[in-house]
């Protein structure tokens, strides 16, 4: 390098020490000036010093941010963050649309890929529970035990799980890219999204007039369709019942209160309290229950609204619990619609057994502790359940 070649880059090296220094003094300053301010009114309010900061951050981003934004997105971007640092996963911000797309999900129909997902709310990690048959998903390859990895180019790994529940739902004949773990490999999938249609409850009559009843989700059709399969194996003959929780993520409470009053002698089945100790009880009354010996099967899968359903059959003694320990989620939501279409969903409350057990993070043992069998040729806690009620 000659020597004038050295002097033009000392020159461009200079000046863009100088501008450097301009723009870190300039930063500084407004940062001073804002703690200066702060510091000059002892009598803010928290939320003054939090509307003053956004201020603050909103002149940062105006001046400074490279990239164009939706301020819409930048709004509903600090709600989620307010209702995150609440620390719960199983409170959040649903913007308006995604609220709209989140109350489609309890109807029993919707246009998506077609599979029953579960969180692990201590890691995170979404996996696959089921991929109905004849879904995008199912024709896909996807198989229970398979992690969601990511969901249009978005790692999803911590994200709620209704939110990404949305991301794959949409209108039919779209398409969505999605990455899955299987081991140590990763799939890449792009599905086209179409008609789901879940059906909550499957039964069948089994072997000695053993009635067989699935129930996948506790939704806002499940209870009339229970209630039908108990008349159509009732019909039949049915002298003793199973009923399969596993991998029931859950549901709308009520509508597992009015199956569970079906089964139930007149009691208790279930109570909860809020952060202010009121207490609200759910009741069955004593016009229907079932008297015969009845199995319900669980697993680390059978959460919420299925653990509401196993405690009060385990407490009341009326049925055998069969499978391995319940997840464990004792707390309840409830949706807040907010006056421009938007809304939070918000822990309001734990639950309890009949018998007075909040089984929030520890969940419930089956009377009878028996791992599901891969290896078997059949479903071995199913013939447990038969061998059971066969006796």
């Amino acid at each position: 390098m000659d020597g004038q070649d050295k002097k033009s880059s000392f020159r461009k090296g200079l000046g863009f020490g100088v501008m450097l220094s301009v723009m870190i003094f300039c930063l500084t300053g407004c940062a001073a000036s804002y703690l200066y301010s702060l510091a000059g009114k002892q009598n803010l309010t928290k939320e003054d010093e939090v509307e003053a900061k956004i201020q603050e951050l909103n002149q940062y981003i105006e001046q400074f941010y490279l990239f164009d934004y939706e301020e819409e997105d930048v709004e509903a971007g600090i709600y989620k963050g307010l209702m995150a640092g609440l620390g719960d996963v199983y409170t959040g911000y649903y913007t308006p649309d995604e609220f709209a797309e989140f109350m489609e999900q309890t109807n029993g129909t919707y246009s998506g890929i077609g599979a029953l997902l579960s969180q692990d709310y201590t890691t995170g990690i979404i996996t696959v529970v089921r991929a109905f048959e004849g879904s995008p998903a199912k024709q896909a390859g996807m198989q229970a035990g398979d992690i969601l990895y990511m969901v249009k180019g978005e790692e999803v790994t911590g994200k709620d799980l209704s939110l990404v529940v949305l991301d794959l739902k949409g209108e039919e004949g779209t398409t969505v890219d999605l990455s899955i773990l299987r081991g140590t490999e990763v799939l890449d999938m792009t599905l086209e999204r179409r008609h789901i249609e879940v059906p909550t409850v499957e039964s069948q009559m089994l072997e000695q007039q053993i009635g067989y009843i699935a129930i996948t989700a506790f939704e806002d059709v499940t209870d009339e369709q229970f209630l039908a399969a108990m008349d159509e194996l009732e019909s039949q003959g049915m002298k003793q019942l199973i009923i399969d929780l596993r991998d029931n993520t859950g549901g709308l409470v009520d509508v597992t209160c009015t199956i569970l009053d079906r089964l139930l002698p007149e009691g208790l089945i279930v109570y909860t309290e809020d952060k202010f100790g009121k207490r609200v009880e759910e009741y069955s009354d004593a016009d229907h229950y079932y008297d015969g010996e009845m199995v319900v099967l669980v697993n680390g899968n059978s959460a919420s609204a299925s653990e509401i359903f196993a405690g009060a059959v385990q407490d009341y003694g009326i049925g055998t619990l069969v499978g391995t320990q319940t997840f464990g989620k004792g707390i309840v939501q409830s949706l807040f619609p907010l006056s421009d279409g938007s809304a939070v969903k918000i822990t309001v409350s734990r639950y309890y057994t009949p018998a007075g057990n909040n089984i929030h993070e520890v969940g419930i043992t089956p009377d009878v502790v028996l791992e599901y069998n891969r290896e078997y040729e059949g479903d071995n806690q199913l013939q447990k359940a038969i061998q059971i009620l066969s006796k």
